[in-house]
């Protein structure tokens, strides 16, 4: 083996090939095209997503509602929420009826949606939820 042949082996294993910049340039614009298709996708998941949360955390307070008159009595829970003036102080009735509830009211829900609890429980109705588009009847 004469001292050319080494060398050209040596210079043929040692090549490698890249990108071309075309190449990366394409790549760029087909993530950016996929991105820009499922944007829309995903912001209408999220708000589903906070649309249902509101949803579930209102009939979670209407659960603490009814365990709140079981608890107490019709009775004596329907005169502690006639002496309750407000929605957060009725609020904060039902918070001790429900896991990992804050103590403000507006921190309860996600944002742009907000509850109207009942000004009174004789009859017992559903809370009112109210969302960016108006009211929700779930």
């Amino acid at each position: 083996m004469n001292i050319t042949t080494v060398l050209n082996s040596d210079m043929s294993i040692n090549h490698h090939r890249g990108f071309s910049l075309v190449e990366v340039l394409a790549a760029v614009a087909i993530i950016g095209i996929i991105t820009f298709l499922a944007m829309p996708n995903i912001v209408a998941v999220k708000q589903d997503s906070e649309n249902n949360l509101a949803i579930s955390r209102a009939e979670a307070i209407n659960i603490a509602l009814v365990t709140f008159i079981q608890t107490n009595g019709h009775n004596n829970a329907t005169n502690y929420w006639n002496q309750s003036s407000s929605d957060q102080h009725r609020y904060s009735l039902l918070a001790a009826h429900m896991a990992f509830a804050p103590a403000i009211i507006e921190n309860y829900m996600p944002m742009g949606y907000t509850l109207q609890l009942p000004s009174s429980i004789d009859p017992l109705k559903k809370v009112s939820l109210i969302g960016p588009s108006g009211e929700i009847l779930y």
